[in-house]
């Protein structure tokens, strides 16, 4: 039996951009809708919902940032962000709005597939392996319902993670009080490797601490090991 092929949509105010990325996704074996703004990509997710969208950041209207803050409040639709922001504070705002990954305009084709692909993975399957996917898991007071990607913070608030957090926080899972190196935390959450001065894994454990530590300045569970990478610094229970 034929695998489903994954639905894209391409939401870009530049024509040449939007139709480009849509024909090399086709003959990559994807179905792809188009958009060339915020206002036509509510109204293709209303018709039918995509498995990925490829957001462009800088579009007239609704910019894309504010479009997949929008997004995380009623879907859980991954986002992989199209930027020409290239600074370390631009990706954190981009994390921060719950984008998954990110590629930098002018992008290499194939890379935008592989970072596709990637997410698809991840986000098909919950939890980076499947020892934990279906479970509860507590860990420094917290609860986390891997399938459900929902965080019960010490403090009773429910926090709802991305594809993203999600993939990293299981890799931590599985890693427990073992430091990871950003760059086996990089291929294990996303299943690619790193990028001269890619910052991805510190903007992904910045916005996740955010949703779990009780004091994101002074973190707890996350802690960051020097010239080795992070570690998740408490024990783990399997709850159910």
């Amino acid at each position: 039996m034929m695998e489903p092929r994954p639905c894209i949509l391409v939401v870009d105010d530049h024509p040449e951009i939007r139709n480009s990325v849509a024909r090399y996704l086709k003959r990559n074996g994807m179905d792809v809708a188009t958009a060339e703004n915020a206002a036509e990509m509510d109204v293709q997710i209303e018709s039918s919902t995509p498995d990925l969208i490829v957001l462009d950041v800088m579009m007239p209207g609704e910019d894309g940032l504010s479009a997949c803050a929008r997004l995380q409040e009623t879907s859980t639709i991954p986002v992989l962000l199209l930027t020409a922001l290239d600074t370390d504070a631009d990706l954190l705002k981009g994390f921060e709005t719950g984008a998954d990954d990110y590629i930098s305009k002018p992008f290499n084709p194939p890379e935008l597939l592989a970072r596709i692909r990637a997410i698809l993975r991840r986000t098909q399957k919950p939890g980076s392996k499947d020892e934990i996917a279906g479970h509860k898991i507590g860990f420094g007071g917290v609860t986390y319902d891997v399938d459900a990607r929902v965080i019960e913070r010490a403090d009773g608030r429910l926090e709802v993670l991305t594809s993203g957090e999600a993939s990293l926080l299981c890799v931590l899972i599985e890693n427990a009080r073992v430091t990871v190196s950003r760059d086996d935390l990089l291929l294990k959450s996303t299943g690619r490797l790193p990028g001269p001065f890619d910052r991805t894994i510190d903007n992904q454990v910045s916005r996740l601490r955010k949703k779990i530590e009780p004091d994101v300045l002074r973190p707890r569970l996350i802690a960051t090991v020097r010239n080795g990478g992070y570690v998740l610094s408490c024990d783990v229970e399997m709850l159910s």
